[in-house]
């Protein structure tokens, strides 16, 4: 998956290699009528057999990720959702805005690190070097609603990159809320940073 053109940027577009093509549904984030495009994405998502309202179901939460992704201005989005299932995890990368003076990675570590929670555990940060730059890989376990007393748990793995030939930043975020899946979905978020490309 790519962005459109990025005028004010020293690069054009952001490329993503995705894993498993047919296992991801890349959100068009140029989509003028978005309800309908989730409405279309759905029903071809889903084989004739299953029931309307899975698909109704579905929609919506495409159309909530889509919406989650506009909102943070996302270069582009996809969805982790095998062919007749929900959607199991939500990727976006982002160009983040610091000031030129915070782009080292002891600045990104600091942030990171003030972050508040509230989080079943410490995060796990630590610094890789990635095809694009150095980045800070930061794996976390915190609640979906902090004020609510369900449980519910959301985990996920961003990497904040410093690209070498760039000035810019950039969060490459995969989050999901499947229980017993986070050491596979954390190995696709390095793989999906490992193909992040700035052309």
């Amino acid at each position: 998956m790519h962005t459109a053109d990025t005028a004010a940027a020293d690069w054009n577009q952001c490329r993503v290699t995705l894993p498993a093509p047919h296992n991801w549904l890349i959100l068009d984030l140029t989509a003028q009528q978005p309800d309908a495009w989730a409405q279309l994405v759905a029903e071809e998502h889903f084989t004739a057999e299953v029931p309307i309202d899975w698909r109704a179901a579905f929609a919506e939460d495409v159309l909530w990720y889509w919406r989650v992704a506009k909102r943070q201005q996302a270069l582009c989005a996809a969805l982790h959702t095998p062919p007749d299932s929900g959607v199991v995890a939500f990727y976006s990368v982002r160009e983040l805005s610091i000031p030129s003076e915070s782009l080292r990675l002891d600045a990104l570590r600091a942030e990171a690190e003030r972050a508040e929670g509230p989080y079943f555990r410490p995060p796990d940060i630590t610094e890789v070097e990635l095809p694009l730059g150095a980045a800070l890989r930061v794996h976390r376990l915190e609640p979906t609603d902090p004020d609510s007393g369900s449980g519910s748990v959301l985990e996920g793995v961003a990497h904040y990159i410093l690209p070498r030939a760039h000035s810019t930043a950039l969060e490459c975020r995969l989050l999901w809320r499947v229980i017993g899946l986070g050491e596979e979905l954390a190995k696709v978020a390095d793989e999906l940073a490992t193909s992040v490309r700035l052309t």
